[in-house]
């Protein structure tokens, strides 16, 4: 048999193959497909708000389109406190990013810092639980002792990120049941407790020293686009495999024509790390705005830089400008197929399960 089966009978799936939880490319459509596949599809909750018109109304559209297991993904960061110097700071950014905009004729008003508003996960926590969510995945951090009891207490299966050998151990240590391993060739955010520092580790080693030093399952995460390189995180000890860059361009992505175009054009040396955007390193494509404001002092903690540069990606994205937009994408640059998730998902399976038959 070629898949693992460890997370597949924990999670209730037929495949141990997840559907990475991209937050803005990601959609419900795309999670419900990699579900219905027979994987574990990821609703990407982000740090948005639970009420009825967020959280709660994306977990109830999941269901209308699936009812086989998927899992709600949620942001579990740290909120600065807003002081006198960030306010100072706010407002200096602000005004050198609408300049920006304006020098590349993109006329935008990007919000003041009372105009933005920032959520807690502890609220998501509650939602999942009063929706009857099964399984919880998170990023950023590992949830409060408080919420893993009480998730717990209501049967849900809990799967934290770790770039870290350190974080790993710390994922066993609080009780969670399956780490996902985050190597540093994935595209989009780092998983990163620390939003000022990542671990500078490659990702099958960092996957195969965890996997000698915890004893809960493994999802390997980064860099995966086909056979070969899932069954490289195989022999290495995952038990799960999570797929991002793979479906980038899928017909259920949330990314429009224009960027799909961008990153079948893509070259290895324009993929970087940035804090540009959100304030948080996210690996994807180069372009004007970043190499404007990476190395600046226009970059504010996360998640207020991210708040702050979402009207102008925005006004990009309604302009086809590929320049003011964050493009994430990992480093196993590939064709990026159109097909839908399904498609994509089961010729992956097609092609892992040919490959044991012919070895």
């Amino acid at each position: 048999m070629f898949w693992p089966d460890t997370i597949s009978k924990k999670l209730g799936i037929q495949y141990p193959l997840i559907q990475a939880p991209m937050f803005g490319v990601s959609t419900v459509q795309m999670a419900a497909a990699a579900s219905n596949a027979g994987c574990l599809g990821s609703l990407a909750l982000a740090d948005l708000s639970a009420d009825q018109y967020q959280s709660v109304e994306l977990i109830r559209g999941m269901k209308k389109l699936t009812d086989k297991p998927f899992a709600a993904n949620i942001f579990v960061h740290h909120i600065p406190e807003v002081t006198e110097a960030l306010k100072e700071k706010f407002i200096k950014t602000r005004q050198f990013i609408e300049k920006l905009a304006g020098d590349h004729n993109i006329e935008v008003h990007l919000p003041d810092l009372e105009e933005i508003s920032v959520h807690s996960y502890h609220e998501q926590v509650d939602a999942v639980i009063e929706e009857n969510c099964k399984i919880l995945s998170f990023t950023f951090g590992n949830l409060d002792n408080e919420s893993i009891q009480k998730l717990k207490e209501n049967g849900v299966t809990l799967i934290g990120t770790c770039t870290s050998v350190k974080e790993a151990l710390l994922l066993e240590k609080s009780g969670i049941d399956i780490i996902c391993v985050q190597g540093i060739e994935a595209g989009g955010h780092r998983g990163s407790f620390e939003a000022d520092h990542i671990p500078q580790i490659g990702g099958l080693s960092l996957l195969s020293q965890i996997y000698d030093q915890v004893h809960v399952p493994l999802i390997y995460a980064g860099g995966i686009y086909g056979a070969r390189t899932l069954q490289a995180a195989k022999d290495l000890g995952a038990s799960g495999f999570q797929l991002g860059n793979l479906l980038l361009a899928s017909q259920e992505s949330a990314l429009q024509p224009f960027e799909k175009e961008r990153l079948k054009k893509v070259r290895e040396e324009e993929i970087v790390l940035t804090k540009s955007f959100s304030g948080r390193y996210a690996r994807g494509v180069k372009n004007q705005f970043i190499e404007a404001v990476e190395n600046s002092e226009y970059i504010l903690p996360y998640p207020y830089q991210n708040k702050l540069t979402n009207a102008l990606r925005k006004a990009a994205k309604s302009l086809q400008n590929p320049e003011f937009v964050g493009i994430w994408v990992g480093q196993s640059i590939h064709q990026y197929s159109e097909l839908s998730t399904e498609e994509i998902l089961k010729n992956l399976i097609k092609e892992c399960e040919r490959k044991i038959t012919d070895q």
